[in-house]
């Protein structure tokens, strides 16, 4: 018996992405869910590329960092509720905030190898439905009182209830491992790489008139899709301006000299979902679609955040990316001069600043601040945990696409539990 021969990989296109617009936390998608807001942005997906039909998409993989009980199977549930084939499979990934990209690489992995002809990845989070849990004690007292085998036995346990835990466990937004906020690991970072407070608001600035201007031309005419009254992003301020910034208070690092972290200068907690359609060739060429770009190359890293070197910046919660990048471009045979256009995710203008020192330690030299986040990022979009890789994937492959010619751009998403994921498209 002849052994069988490995697939060759095949080319993975980028067709398009809707999304819908990002609204600051306790707005208006306070009542919305994960589920309902993904398939806002699902059945824009299907709308524009007449994706309706059975079998039109292989399969669809999405997830939430922020997730109810009721969302275990978010993806699957997202597809029965829209308009996509409901016979199309389904599956949930989560990866903190890398979780849009890494769906997006699960989902162009099984294209290459074959295995499917199209996909839709994506992610949406909501920051004001969150999650109450059931206060930790309260509960280990309604188990025992469940595994009780008589009437006595379940009401000596359930009267060890007492007013106290009837408090819910809300989440926070801290690191397990240290007990820190993404915020304060941020600011550690930014006084070991030395970033100041003139260069993140700028930075912040940038982001938001960038955002403002793309909307303006009508570049996000095909990949937002208007949403509970809201048609642009509801974190936008077009008139930001450094000046502006600077007169915000800080409100990470207070506890070091000189604090250079503010609300401003951070991505506010915000609510969204965002989509994004991938297909071989061969698909997209059966459906007359031209592919915006291509994924070529993706790295996913970690750094040893409570134990490695944060004093010195290293091994910074948020800085995966300064390790996931050098590797990719090594293994792809790139360098940093090769990208027409470079995508940080803004989780913080501290963490891009710092990421950026840190490529330029490691000898992959400067960013080029006019290829950088050119139509603005999460410091001016938001930042819903889930659905940022796809927004930055979709916008990416928009932005390649307007240039008319070939051109190449790198993708960077810091991710909490100090990992990172990273991608390059290209178009020829």
């Amino acid at each position: 018996m002849s052994p069988v021969q490995p697939p060759v990989a095949r080319r993975v296109a980028v067709i398009g992405g809707t999304r819908v617009p990002f609204a600051r936390s306790d707005g208006p998608y306070a009542t919305a869910s994960n589920q309902e807001m993904l398939t806002a942005a699902l059945d824009g997906l299907v709308a524009r590329f007449g994706l309706q039909g059975p079998g039109a998409v292989g399969e669809f993989v999405g997830g939430a960092v922020l997730k109810h009980s009721r969302d275990f199977n978010l993806a699957r549930e997202t597809v029965l509720g829209s308009t996509l084939d409901a016979r199309t499979p389904a599956y949930d990934l989560q990866q903190a905030c890398g979780t849009g990209l890494q769906a997006v690489i699960a989902a162009a992995n099984k294209i290459a190898l074959g295995q499917i002809e199209s996909a839709v990845a994506g992610g949406a989070d909501t920051a004001s439905d969150a999650p109450l849990g059931v206060n930790d004690r309260l509960r280990r007292i309604l188990l025992e009182a469940r595994r009780a085998k008589s009437a006595g036995a379940r009401l000596r346990a359930l009267a060890r209830i007492r007013p106290a835990h009837l408090v819910p466990d809300i989440p926070r937004n801290a690191e397990p491992r240290t007990g820190l906020s993404m915020g304060e690991h941020a600011a550690v970072t930014a006084r070991a790489w030395g970033v100041t407070r003139e260069e993140q608001d700028a930075l912040a600035a940038a982001s938001h008139q960038r955002l403002a201007a793309a909307y303006e031309r009508g570049f996000f005419q095909d990949l937002v899709v208007p949403f509970r009254g809201l048609a642009r992003d509801q974190n936008l301020r077009p008139g930001s301006t450094p000046a502006k910034l600077a007169a915000l208070k800080p409100v990470f690092g207070l506890d070091a000299p000189d604090p250079t972290m503010t609300a401003g200068n951070s991505t506010p907690l915000t609510d969204g979902a965002a989509t994004v359609l991938l297909a071989s060739e061969e698909w997209a060429r059966a459906r007359g679609l031209r592919p915006l770009a291509y994924l070529t190359a993706h790295e996913t890293a970690a750094v040893d955040f409570p134990h490695g070197d944060v004093a010195g910046g290293e091994d910074g919660l948020l800085m995966a990316p300064a390790y996931a990048v050098p590797r990719m471009l090594e293994r792809a045979g790139l360098a940093l001069a090769d990208f027409d256009l470079v995508e940080v995710h803004e989780a913080f203008a501290s963490q891009v600043l710092a990421t950026l020192a840190a490529w330029e330690k490691r000898g992959l030299g400067a960013v080029d601040r006019d290829r950088l986040n050119v139509a603005g990022s999460s410091l001016a979009t938001g930042h819903p945990f889930a659905a940022t890789g796809a927004r930055i994937v979709a916008t990416l492959a928009a932005l390649l696409a307007e240039r008319g010619g070939p051109g190449r751009g790198l993708i960077s998403v810091c991710a909490a539990g100090g990992q990172g994921v990273t991608a390059v498209l290209e178009r020829d």
